[in-house]
């Protein structure tokens, strides 16, 4: 088997684990143990994220990994306003920051801030390599993790709504881009603090969520029938 395969990552499941569960239906399926079959993906998603995850099956596939992950993407994003978190989401110790409600205009300059190519330091908690080190492991040791900017392009904030102290909306952005940094900028520009309560991604490159498999009755022939070919 090879080929391209989307499909929906269940919240609480880490990019692996989705990995990991369809390397094993690829090797029952080629009769060999999961150590010998090629699987990998294009792009992490954050456990508590759910949404689409590119996975590459087979050597030939995979050994293009690099080619094949730097495209642009669509998330659905909840933001919660009014406390900080140590990992910019739901998982992270909490802090409160500001008690002010802002009203929607200012909801609406604060994101619009951030369209465009802007400089965008990556969170610590994150799978960005220092010296070797994932810095998440560094961050989860109490190790201080300096991660420099990088510039990413927000291409597109659409469709926000808002009722405090919660704000959605979906953007467009560049490969690379961090929407937990994303989030903590704009609760910086707000003066209220945020962290990512909420986050789907629904597209990656040309790939759409709405052709993803799920994962609950994933079988080998379903796989099979739903690869793609690039």
């Amino acid at each position: 088997m090879h080929g391209v395969l989307l499909v929906d990552k269940p919240s609480g499941w880490t990019s692996f684990d989705v990995v990991n569960y369809v390397r094993k239906i690829v090797a029952v399926e080629e009769g060999k143990k999961p150590k010998n079959c090629k699987v990998g993906h294009t792009g992490t998603l954050d456990p508590l994220a759910t949404g689409l995850l590119v996975l590459l099956v087979g050597k030939d596939y995979t050994r293009r990994a690099g080619e094949l992950s730097k495209h642009d993407k669509t998330y659905e994003v909840t933001m919660k306003l009014g406390e900080t978190s140590t990992t910019g989401d739901d998982e992270g110790e909490k802090t409160p920051v500001d008690s002010h409600i802002p009203d929607e205009t200012e909801i609406k300059a604060a994101l619009q801030k951030f369209l465009g190519e802007i400089m965008q330091t990556p969170p610590a908690y994150s799978a960005i390599k220092i010296n070797g080190q994932k810095a998440y492991e560094l961050a989860r040791k109490g190790r201080e993790v300096v991660l420099e900017p990088r510039p990413v392009t927000i291409y597109n904030i659409r469709q926000a709504t808002y009722q405090y102290p919660e704000v959605t909306f979906i953007c467009d952005v560049s490969s690379g881009t961090y929407i937990r940094s994303l989030v903590q900028d704009v609760g910086e520009a707000l003066a209220t603090g945020a962290y990512m309560s909420a986050l789907r991604r629904t597209r990656v490159g040309d790939y759409p969520l709405e052709k993803a498999l799920q994962i609950e009755g994933l079988s080998a022939e379903i796989l099979k029938s739903h690869l793609l070919e690039r």
